[in-house]
């Protein structure tokens, strides 16, 4: 029997920005109705390797086969023509637009006079999203849709390209469960149709339930490729990281202190956050959390109830009101709200606290590196410098300056907002370890997350939300994956 080549072959790749080597010889090989996962920690190499597959950058070296046939002078516009696709983790929709609009992008025809067809555009955007259960009106503009409903507008955009190679990075990232079953489904309808899919995600419960193979990048290089039957978390974090990963949640230590935050009735949620404590907050996409979080922060107008902060009413109405009292918020979409992708780690971590380093209507920029370059040193930002764009940091980073943004307020009060999502095992083993320290030191923080597994590594103890409002309220001890479901889910538990 002939062994057919494979639908996309990427051999010894090679790529470095200046000094920095992002890659420094990776192979991959794609089968046509294949999904093959691409695992690795943030700075591996996977975003490189992803821009380079779909023409946003070139080699320096090695070569990307199509069928067989060598690609010169990618582009993406060519990579588009060539049936090669990609949903990145971060949607690049344009948010002035309607999701019908942003879906047609790229499919007008016609000369310059020509009629668009919007009804009918309008009529085939409902088709796409409803075919992956999508609940969201065509004529919605993006700006207007929240993180996991843009991620679902991204997927029908590549649907509709009818791309023979499709590349999904953290496609479930901001997904609930069931917008996050239906994708699966969609997965292997185009796997049976012939598509070759490369499945990028952190979350290695999903792997084993979509991908035949599994290709493992560290440090800019491929390290193995290996069926996916068979293969384990700890062999995948073993490969990835180069070490064994004992532990990747730390063990609480210090004790609680008086209650730093008190909410009274806010949205009918109320609860408590001692100093010093953890406190999750977990529910379904939509139960509430990220809004409930930004009426703490002043992002969101509060109607009713009450918040007091170390025991004193507080009137919060803006994020300056919140900053005064105390509190800071790291919010959920990094890239867009976290930092500031072309300015430089320095200007990025003073931006909240500039008063420390400005007198007289002027920055006091050598006080300014100097304060980065204490929180690039407490935090273990890896960077070449406080003077490296933040849009230049792998997804960890990023993180990693977000809430340096927010430290370097002093606050009382930490919130986050899915402080780790997308990415890695070992990024996330480090940012549990600032947490838990920022903890150890009196910080009140309150937890948001998606995660199950990091809500139980993490808190002290745990609230659920449903249908916008606080269900109950779990210690350590009752604190399990099926009691938060039920409580998520709206049903009763019985705790002991």
């Amino acid at each position: 029997m002939v062994k057919t080549a494979p639908l996309v072959e990427a051999i010894d790749i090679k790529k470095s920005f200046g000094g920095v080597r992002a890659l420094r010889g990776v192979s991959l090989a794609l089968e046509a109705g294949e999904v093959h996962a691409l695992v690795g920690e943030n700075g591996a190499g996977k975003s490189t390797l992803i821009k380079i597959l779909t023409g946003a950058l070139s080699q320096d070296s090695g070569e990307i086969l199509l069928r067989g046939e060598r690609l010169e002078q990618n582009s993406p516009a060519k990579a588009r023509s060539l049936g090669i696709a990609a949903i990145y983790q971060q949607p690049a929709l344009f948010p002035d637009l309607t999701v019908a609009e942003n879906i047609a992008l790229g499919k007008t025809s016609g000369g310059l006079w020509s009629k668009v067809d919007w009804p009918a555009r309008r009529a085939h955007a409902t088709q796409l999203l409803e075919r992956i259960g999508a609940k969201i009106e065509p004529s919605t503009r993006a700006g207007e849709l929240s993180m996991p409903q843009q991620q679902l507008v991204e997927i029908a955009k590549a649907l509709d390209a009818n791309a023979s190679v499709l590349i999904l990075d953290e496609p479930t990232a901001s997904l609930g469960d069931q917008d996050a079953e239906n994708l699966f489904r969609i997965i292997q309808e185009l796997r049976a149709k012939g598509v070759a899919l490369v499945y990028i995600s952190h979350r290695f419960e999903e792997l084993g339930r979509v991908a035949d193979r599994v290709t493992i990048l560290r440090d800019g290089q491929s390290i193995e490729t290996r069926a996916m039957a068979g293969t384990t978390k700890e062999d995948l974090i073993r490969l990835m990281v180069g070490r064994e990963l004992e532990t990747v949640f730390p063990g609480a230590d210090g004790e609680r202190g008086e209650v730093a935050l008190e909410v009274r009735g806010v949205q009918g949620v109320s609860l408590t956050v001692r100093r010093g404590e953890i406190v999750g907050l977990a529910g379904l996409v939509g139960s509430g959390r990220t809004r409930f979080a930004k009426t703490l922060f002043g992002l969101a107008p509060m109607s009713d109830g009450e918040i007091f902060v170390n025991g004193q009413r507080a009137d919060i109405r803006s994020p300056g009101d919140a900053v005064a009292r105390g509190l800071a918020y790291v919010p959920e979409d990094r890239r867009r709200h976290g930092v500031i992708l072309g300015m430089p780690i320095a200007a990025n971590t003073t931006l909240a606290s500039l008063e420390k380093i400005s007198g007289g209507g002027f920055l006091r920029f050598a006080e300014e590196q100097s304060l980065a370059q204490d929180f690039i040193a407490k935090l273990g930002v890896k960077a070449p410098s406080a003077d490296t764009l933040a849009g230049d940091l792998s997804g960890g980073n990023q993180q990693k300056v977000a809430l340096a943004r927010w430290l370097a307020t002093d606050p009382k009060i930490l919130i986050l907002d899915e402080p780790t999502q997308g990415i890695d095992v070992g990024a996330k083993s480090e940012i549990y370890r600032l947490i838990r320290e920022l903890a150890a030191r009196g910080l009140a923080i309150l937890m948001i997350s998606s995660e199950t597994e990091e809500i139980l590594g993490m808190s002290d103890r745990v609230a659920v939300m449903a249908k916008g409002k606080i269900v109950g309220i779990l210690d350590r001890t009752n604190a399990t994956p099926y009691n938060i479901l039920e409580l998520a889910l709206g049903h009763t538990v019985a705790v002991q």
